[in-house]
């Protein structure tokens, strides 16, 4: 009978056992086939490392069995416990030296990185070219590299030269150092045009300009925008939960952005040796509350001290008089230059000008000198003539708007006003007073015109004479803020323009005007009269009694009672009249 044959299955199974005795096992002579306590496959498949015959365990078929763990394991059951702790303990603590100090030396270097950003950016602000040049490109007329291309020497020529505008010039180019500016003067003189012209002439190298505002936020905002500086917006606390510059006051903000700008003008000194040039344009517009005084002296501090040290020189720029009041309290190194209207002779000339240039033709100088007349030598007004076609129509409309303007402030309502609007009447009446005043004093004139170069002679009246005539010292500031009257740098009241007199003297011309004025005058007196009386009605009363009034105390604090007491009753009159009445009836009889 033939032998059966080895199957060729059982013959891998051997193989791979052979195999795994022979090369896998390190320790083979403490290996036995002991099924209880090492079991294993051997499977003919090739396992993990890639060897066939790879013995795995029983009961989880996937997992390598590890006849080294044991060992190893025997081993770490022999270490102390104590050890174990403190290299865990050495371990943590490693980690957490190496996890801080990458962090803080990241966080470091950030810190360092974008402080020197921040400076970085705000050196850039004063590079050459401003972004307000190019906003007033088109309006002002002031050539740039994106409107127009750059005036040769034959055409650069300006149609309006003002006598203050080497003064200005010097003040940008940083020339004059040692002070701060406050340019004052009459809405339409020509301020802001002179300070854009003085940078264009440098391109706005070393020097930032922005508008005021009266909301402290905006404001916060504008200053920002010139100076480049963000306030610490990626503030690096915030990771930490910690409270930002932000959530700060603009107050604040602003105080910590002019200590930035500090740093860039010292390095600024040691580099090109001028100042720095910051320009706040309409400094009027803050308003004259205790928020806006608090701002105006931050920054007249910052002023006063970058004046002294020609770090910083800024320049404000106000048509209204209280900035100059306010800043005159704490000033030691200001300067105050008047900007004031044209001329007789500029007036005319630039008129002259314009027209040929623009329209080819050359105006009569009798309709020059009737146009200047009319409007004066103010450069908003000259600047809408010069551009129209018939000049004296538009001077006659000029005049018409300041009137109207006038009488829709301040127009008084006589004897038959309600007395809900005393108030507004009586702040009515007072303009109308001071504007009598006015045309009164420039009948008292010799001539409405100097003698010396045939300018307008506006009539002025000092500061405190204007609030004795109006009888009220608070309303002046508010007809300079609306553009009614106007107080100069040297505290003298006047028109606001020439156009606003003519408006007075056509005003106070009218027939009936004084009779009108002094029937609501007499109105808003017997109104307040009989606020001031108190009527008492007595009902009652003992006919020859004699009564006492006491005013006490309340039961309030400030309280004050009236009480009415019978003190006497005299009966002497009464007896008196029952025997006239008997000798009376007797005698009838």
């Amino acid at each position: 009978m033939k032998k059966p044959g080895v199957h060729s299955q059982r013959i891998y199974r051997y193989a791979a056992l052979r195999r795994v005795l022979t090369r896998r096992w390190t320790r083979p002579a403490t290996f036995t086939l002991d099924t209880q306590r090492r079991t294993g496959i051997a499977t003919s498949h090739p396992g993990e490392s890639g060897d066939v015959g790879e013995l795995r365990d029983s009961q989880h078929p996937s997992k390598r069995r590890n006849y080294q763990s044991r060992s190893q394991r025997d081993t770490e059951d022999d270490v102390p416990l104590s050890r174990k702790m403190i290299e865990a303990a050495a371990t943590a603590f490693a980690s957490i030296v190496v996890l801080g100090t990458g962090f803080g030396l990241g966080g470091y270097m950030y810190h360092k990185f974008y402080k020197w950003l921040v400076l970085h950016k705000m050196e850039g602000a004063f590079k050459p070219g401003d972004p307000v040049l190019d906003l007033a490109a088109i309006g002002k007329q002031i050539p740039n590299s994106i409107t127009s291309p750059p005036l040769s020497k034959e055409t650069d020529e300006h149609w309006i030269l003002r006598d203050e505008q080497s003064k200005i010039d010097a003040i940008v180019n940083g020339t004059e150092k040692g002070h701060y500016h406050l340019l004052i003067g009459e809405k339409g003189t020509g301020k802001s045009s002179m300070l854009l012209d003085a940078m264009q002439k440098i391109d706005g190298e070393g020097c930032s300009m922005f508008e005021a505002h009266a909301d402290m936020e905006i404001f916060r905002v504008r200053l920002g925008k010139a100076l480049d500086f963000e306030f610490h917006e990626d503030y690096i606390g915030s990771y930490f939960s910690e409270r930002g510059p932000r959530e700060s006051t603009p107050l604040l903000d602003i105080e910590r952005a002019f200590n930035k700008l500090e740093k860039v003008a010292l390095n600024r000194r040691k580099t090109e040796g001028r100042p720095l040039i910051i320009i706040i344009n309409a400094v009027h517009l803050l308003r004259d509350d205790e928020d806006g005084r608090d701002l105006l002296e931050l920054l007249q501090q910052r002023a006063e001290q970058w004046a002294a040290s020609n770090l910083v020189t800024m320049v404000f720029n106000s048509d209204d008089y209280w900035v100059y009041e306010r800043l005159k309290q704490l000033a030691t190194r200001m300067e105050v230059t008047s900007i004031t209207d044209l001329p007789k002779n500029q007036a005319i000339s630039a008129l002259s000008k314009y027209r040929l240039k623009y329209f080819g033709e050359k105006p009569n100088r009798t309709i020059l000198e009737e146009v200047y007349d009319r409007v004066g030598g103010r450069l908003t007004f000259l600047n809408r003539v010069a551009k129209s076609k018939d000049m004296l129509d538009t001077c006659d409309a000029i005049i018409e708007t300041e009137k109207r303007w006038f009488l829709n402030q301040c127009w008084i309502l006589g004897m038959e006003m309600d007395d809900d609007v005393m108030d507004q009447q009586k702040y009515a009446s007072a303009a109308m007073v001071l504007a009598q005043a006015l045309v009164a004093a420039e009948k008292s004139q010799d001539s409405p015109y100097s003698p010396t170069d045939g300018s307008h002679l506006i009539p002025q009246i000092p500061l405190h004479k204007a609030r004795q005539i109006m009888t009220r010292a608070d309303f002046i500031k508010d007809y300079d803020h609306i553009n009614l009257f106007t107080i100069t740098s040297s505290a003298f009241v006047r028109a606001d323009s020439v156009p606003m007199q003519r408006a007075f003297r056509s005003i106070c011309e009218e027939e009936g005007f004084d009779e009108h004025l002094e029937a609501t005058l007499q109105r808003i007196s017997d109104i307040e009269s009989l606020g001031r009386t108190r009527e008492l009605v007595a009902k009652d009363l003992v006919l020859g009694g004699k009564y006492k009034f006491l005013l006490k105390d309340g039961e309030r604090r400030g309280e004050k009672v009236t009480e009415v007491v019978l003190e006497e009753k005299v009966t002497e009159v009464v007896l008196e009249e029952k025997v006239e009445d008997e000798e009376e009836e007797k005698g009838k009889k």
